[in-house]
């Protein structure tokens, strides 16, 4: 990733573009301090030392982010509406995703404080994935929160099958899972996320300074229930939940 951060730097393009997380962005932060960089991505930008602040960013760096603590909590209150008697529940993290940290703390506060037991199980290769579903299994995980990240993303239909196989419900946090056969996500818009980024892209390129942009946090926040997989499962969807959705597939 720096070699190509370093690349785009030596053809002196007007802008820099970044997607797939904190990793790719510290990238090109190291690369330019100079040409405009615009992210997109679920990393907090200020706790990875790309902003100053969210409201003043400061340097050459904006965009758009999706961290929020409160995604973390509604998510496993989401599950608890599901699963009212679960106590443990899993939560699948890369630990190298520099939002590692981040991540787990605000899981654990969140846990803590709606009294639910949190059983976190590391996978940063398709390997340990389904030794951490194994595990999740011996530790009577009653179900599964999957962190916002570009590798667990990428692996999302082997963490679907794996779901499926152990009958674990799991919880994504993009709608291309329960579109592709998961039970259910929380999370951004991120087609809107993108149309954004885009949106601050052009203001730049007209003119507008980054450290003048404010990084954007996305309001609308999308649940997604796939009916077909909860039969599967065994699960009652709660009316609450349905009524909640932003789309039910059948």
């Amino acid at each position: 990733m720096p070699a190509l951060a370093a690349d785009l730097v030596r053809r002196q393009v007007a802008i820099i573009a970044v997607g797939g997380g904190g990793i790719t962005a510290l990238a090109a932060k190291d690369a330019t301090s100079t040409i405009p960089i615009v992210f997109a991505f679920g990393s907090d930008p200020v706790k990875l030392g790309l902003v100053a602040s969210l409201s003043r960013p400061g340097g050459n760096i904006t965009g758009v982010s999706t961290i929020a603590v409160e995604l973390g909590r509604k998510r496993l209150e989401l599950l608890r509406d599901l699963l009212p008697k679960a106590v443990a529940i899993g939560f699948l993290v890369n630990p190298g995703s520099p939002n590692a940290a981040f991540d787990l703390t605000d899981m654990q506060l969140a846990a803590s404080k709606l009294g639910q037991q949190l059983i976190i199980v590391p996978a940063h290769d398709e390997n340990e994935i389904d030794a951490a579903f194994l595990d999740l299994v011996q530790q009577h995980a009653a179900a599964l929160v999957v962190q916002p990240e570009p590798f667990l993303f990428s692996r999302r239909n082997q963490l679907i099958a794996l779901a499926a196989r152990y009958a674990i419900p799991a919880l994504y946090f993009e709608r291309s899972f329960p579109t592709a056969g998961g039970l259910m996500s929380y999370g951004p818009d991120f087609s809107e996320v993108n149309r954004q980024a885009g949106i601050y892209t052009g203001r730049i390129l007209k003119g507008a300074k980054p450290a003048d942009l404010p990084v954007i946090q996305p309001t609308k926040i999308e649940l997604v229930i796939n009916l077909k997989s909860a039969r599967a499962l065994g699960l009652e969807m709660p009316s609450t939940l349905l009524t909640l959705a932003t789309e039910v597939i059948e």
